[in-house]
């Protein structure tokens, strides 16, 4: 087995990050220079008694710090940073989350989504303060997620769900039940305006962008697939942002393993040819928000 040391000091970063200690704290623990935590991150040879030592302290195996097969990720932050790192390389990104894609959300969904999230992490929650912590961080992963996409136009295909838009719409973006109704109608206008937003993208036909609506049921199990060039990465993910979101638990996966990159690629192939694509697509989501605005009693000017 050849080590990519770029590739191990890529998941370096992201453990370190998801485990909340800087890089000092970790040079510190393991008895090395900060300047050789960064220089590890950025791609240098490690020693693998230095790797050793780095995996037990961030409490992750060595094989899913090597890259081994599978990556089992169960840190939010280290599985949007493992993102943010593998978008910054991909030609195409092939996404099956519903129902809000991030890369492709609007402003105004960016803009809500800190105080969605931090909102889902119940009073009771073991370690609220970290995890209400950790949602900042995520916060600004994403924002970089975003910059890069802007800046360098990865081509993305883009599977939703109706059935998930339907459920969003009804429910609106909530992080907890039991919401004022003027709350929960705020929500819901939200979320009518982020479906209203992903009509005018399809409509408007951006290039490197392909969205298809699925109009059956979609995998529980959200998973894309990055390609850069003849390398395939496959990341499986039970992290959820938007529609009753999760950035606490759960173990998301990521593997260059032959076998389940096809089997997410057939399933991908026939969601594809399913789907309902271009205008014929938009109409369906017009659709869709005409029959829950009935059902909430909102008139055709969305008011």
């Amino acid at each position: 087995m050849t080590l990519r040391y770029d590739e191990i000091g890529q998941r370096l970063r992201a453990f370190r990050l998801g485990s909340g200690m800087s890089a000092e704290e970790v040079a510190n623990r393991i008895g090395i220079s900060r300047t050789a935590v960064y220089r590890f991150e950025k791609g240098e040879v490690v020693k693998i008694e230095t790797l050793i030592g780095l995996a037990e302290l961030l409490n992750v195996s060595l094989p899913t710090l090597l890259g081994v097969e599978i990556e089992y990720i169960s840190s939010a932050v280290t599985y949007f940073e493992r993102l943010r790192q593998l978008e910054t390389e991909a030609n195409q990104i092939i996404v099956l989350a519903g129902p809000i894609s991030y890369l492709l959300a609007s402003d105004d969904f960016h803009e809500s989504l800190e105080r969605l999230l931090k909102e889902s992490v119940p009073e009771t929650a073991d370690h609220r303060d970290q995890t209400l912590a950790d949602i900042e961080r995520i916060i600004e992963i994403l924002k970089e997620r975003k910059a890069n996409y802007l800046s360098r136009r990865p081509t993305i295909v883009n599977l939703m769900s109706a059935h998930d838009i339907v459920r969003l719409l009804r429910s609106g973006f909530v992080g907890q039940p039991f919401l004022p109704p003027d709350d929960l109608s705020e929500r819901r206008a939200r979320a009518r305006r982020e479906v209203q937003h992903f009509i005018d993208l399809i409509e408007g036909e951006p290039i490197g962008v392909q969205v298809g609506l699925v109009t059956g049921t979609l995998p529980h199990s959200a998973f894309q697939i990055f390609r850069k060039g003849d390398v395939k990465t496959l990341s499986i993910s039970p992290f959820r942002l938007g529609e009753q979101p999760n950035v606490r638990l759960g173990v998301a996966m990521i593997t260059n393993t032959d076998e389940a990159i096809a089997l997410h690629e057939r399933t991908i192939d026939q969601m594809w040819r399913e789907s309902l694509k271009g205008r014929e697509a938009a109409d369906y989501l017009r659709k869709l928000l005409e029959t829950v605005d009935r059902e909430n009693g909102i008139t055709p000017d969305g008011q």
